[in-house]
């Protein structure tokens, strides 16, 4: 209440404009506390070039894929292994009143990535047609830059975007730091397609080096948000991020296979570290592993869990999918309802 006695509305979180400037030099989209980008798959899926993985794995449709985050400059970890501006995040906190509503940020990020589909139309190489679908997401990633799980609305931000006619899919990545709020998105009736959990440590010491987090109980939250994936009612994933003399030790693997058992999901993607982005600070190009070591790695740890096997890969990615046998569907989303 404003010294007049009128109401005045919160003001909404806004990105640093400092920082909005180097993000859009990078090639973002922000509009008030969120962010956009048209990834790497993307631009040469305009071309006709090479998918993104998440198309060979699970039939994702790559141009027609809007990666996004709602938390762009927040997160509670500083992984070593992270390409994102993450020396921008500045808060562990999300004031509910002082967030933007869902169907804003929507609307709004739509426009910024209208905006970074319009440089392509001047491509001689890009393919309109595959442009003009792209300007209608089918599939909604949202990851992208910060942790999506601290902004407050998200459950009313995953049930937005199922309102929406074009929708076929949405992914959510977390690092498992706010399982609280993966209990809301189960209690309210809001679960993605497909949720993903950051895993990269088979043990404390290992997570503590590797995460960075922020958090005194970080340890203790990711494990609760582990166990809680075995009776979401929705397609579970683990991502492992391996990196060279951090996490890729043949002697972890008993406790990497403890840790999917315990977790139940429906699959595994087993990546390599890549090289790229702000990680350069951080780690070195030979950090990568290369896709021969990630495949063994993969295979070694799906025989020891006796409940996994291997189903695809990418090469280009350095990624290798395993399947749950105990669980078993089918990895397109397609044969999987969106709604479900």
């Amino acid at each position: 209440m404003s010294c007049s006695g009128e109401f005045v509305e919160n003001d909404i979180i806004q990105i640093k404009s400092s920082i909005q400037q180097q993000l859009k030099k990078a090639k973002y989209g922000v509009s008030d506390h969120s962010t956009v980008e048209l990834c790497h798959w993307t631009k040469k899926s305009f071309k006709g070039e090479e998918s993104c993985y998440k198309h060979k794995f699970y039939g994702i449709s790559t141009h027609q894929c809007m990666e996004f985050s709602p938390a762009g400059m927040y997160c509670e970890n500083r992984c070593v292994y992270c390409w994102r501006p993450m020396e921008f995040y500045d808060s562990l906190e999300m004031s509910p009143q002082n967030v933007a509503e869902p169907k804003d940020i929507i609307t709004k990020l739509m426009a910024e990535r209208e905006n970074l589909i319009m440089g392509h139309y001047g491509d001689p190489k890009s393919i309109h047609k595959k442009l003009d679908e792209s300007l209608l997401p089918a599939h909604y990633a949202i990851s992208l830059s910060g942790e999506p799980t601290m902004y407050p609305k998200l459950p009313e931000l995953i049930k937005y975007l199922k309102t929406l006619p074009a929708t076929k899919s949405i992914f959510l990545v977390t690092n498992g730091q706010e399982p609280q709020m993966l209990r809301r998105l189960q209690d309210e009736d809001a679960l993605p397609t497909q949720i993903y959990l950051s895993t990269n440590a088979a043990d404390c010491d290992s997570f503590m080096r590797i995460n960075k987090p922020r958090y005194s109980d970080s340890w203790e939250r990711w494990n609760q948000s582990l166990e809680l994936l075995q009776n979401m009612d929705t397609r579970t994933v683990l991502r492992m991020t391996m990196i060279r003399n951090h996490n890729d030790f043949e002697e972890m693997i008993p406790a990497f296979a403890d840790m999917i058992r315990r977790a139940n999901v429906h699959f595994i993607e087993i990546k390599s570290y890549m090289h790229i982005g702000r990680s350069t600070n951080r780690l070195a190009r030979s950090d990568m592993l290369e896709f021969e070591e990630v495949s063994y790695f993969a295979g070694k740890l799906a025989e020891k869990s006796q409940i996994y096997s291997i189903v695809d890969e990418s090469i280009a990615s350095r990624i290798v999918l395993l399947q749950n046998q105990q669980r078993k569907i089918s990895p397109l989303i397609s044969a999987y309802a969106q709604t479900s």
